[in-house]
């Protein structure tokens, strides 16, 4: 069955899906596969829309308590970039050793998870979906890391760049440390979960009784701290195709030359793949907006030909020219430019010339100047 994605790149959806929430109900039923989820994440990662906008929107007929659940999870998000900002590329390792050494865990994923035949219907589920739709409920993608990481004992940054490279909404903060949370190498306590846990938060076609999570979580722990993997039950199922993330923009999409004569004595705004929401207010009124995609982010990071899509289809609603070019280039484009804008985004500062003028993102919460190891010392700071 084709599944058709839920999220128009659109501003217009990105408010309409904040304007959808509600607390009573998502507090209630979050955890739950067709529970009132918010499925902002595509927004929010692209920057249709930040975090304060978010709750300005949702709150519009009236206040939330900061201890609702709601809260918290958007405060989850601020949190894993305040680790980012603080680690860099730090989090692409293991922050302190898991449950098995780094070594006891295999570098690739295998070839029955990429293809959804494991025979575990909560796993093949969540494989086929990510792959349709770009999206998969988070309490999904718990269990497939969990999975992944132990019962098959492969390394959790191998689950985390194939997710990622599969995601609508991938944010490499969000995404690696969510990883490294269930792995238990970014947490105090690695995440195990069972075919009971699957049937209490999904409907009956991902129910898993009769497979290999049948079993007590005694005896998950067991075979968490065990260096061998558990067997897959793969043989003669048929599986799906794994789509092929691209690292270059796919040939549906129309991007134009660099030119440095276009930039000449003009004030250039960058549109990038994170600042995809309304336009800076003090934008000069003659400015060139360009949009943006970087190459030697693309290079090291390939997206889905859905996400590539989605982005460039919300792109070119604002942009007239959309590049996809490295530093260099960007650079040698933008020599004669009076001034180079650009909303400022994590992601970005390697891949901008060096004298691109950013301007920040609001946030929701007070930034913290000292790093903190876990969600539970930022959010009491």
């Amino acid at each position: 069955m084709r599944l058709t994605s839920p999220f128009a790149p659109t501003l217009a959806a990105a408010t309409a899906a904040a304007e959808k929430v509600h607390w009573a109900d998502y507090a209630r039923t979050r955890n739950f596969l067709d529970g009132a989820v918010t499925k902002l994440s595509p927004y929010l990662t692209h920057g249709f829309l930040s975090l304060p906008e978010v709750l300005r929107i949702a709150t519009r007929e009236g206040p939330i308590e900061a201890k609702h659940k709601f809260i918290f999870e958007l405060g989850w998000r601020e949190y894993y970039r305040h680790v980012w900002t603080h680690r860099q590329d730090g989090i692409f390792d293991s922050l302190h050793p898991g449950i098995l050494p780094d070594q006891a865990y295999a570098p690739e994923l295998p070839l029955d998870i990429r293809e959804a035949r494991t025979g575990i219907p909560a796993i093949d589920l969540a494989v086929r979906i990510l792959y349709e739709t770009g999206y998969i409920h988070n309490h999904a993608r718990m269990w497939l890391a969990s999975y992944v990481v132990h019962l098959r004992k492969i390394h959790w940054r191998a689950g985390a760049d194939w997710m990622y490279a599969h995601l609508l909404d991938g944010d490499l903060a969000s995404n690696a440390l969510s990883w490294q949370w269930v792995a238990g190498t970014g947490s105090t306590k690695s995440y195990l979960f069972n075919a009971e846990n699957v049937a209490r938060y999904a409907p009956p076609p991902w129910h898993s009784f009769g497979t290999v999570i049948d079993t007590s979580y005694e005896r998950l722990d067991q075979i968490a701290r065990q260096t061998e993997s558990i067997s897959s039950s793969s043989v003669n199922l048929e599986g799906t195709t794994e789509p092929h993330p691209q690292a270059t923009p796919p040939p549906s999409i129309s991007l134009s030359v660099p030119n440095p004569e276009l930039t000449r004595g003009r004030s250039v705004y960058l549109v990038h793949p994170w600042s995809l929401g309304e336009l800076p207010l003090d934008l000069p009124s003659d400015v060139l907006k360009i949009g943006l995609f970087p190459r030697d982010f693309h290079s090291r990071w390939p997206w889905s030909e859905q996400r590539w899509q989605f982005v460039h289809a919300r792109m070119a609603e604002i942009t007239p020219h959309r590049w996809f070019v490295d530093q260099t280039e960007l650079t040698a484009a933008m020599r004669h430019a009076t001034e180079v804008l650009a909303t400022r985004d994590a992601h970005l500062p390697p891949y901008l010339p060096k004298f691109t003028r950013l301007s920040p993102v609001e946030s929701l919460f007070p930034p913290i100047d000292s790093r903190c190891d876990s969600f539970s010392k930022w959010w009491n700071r």
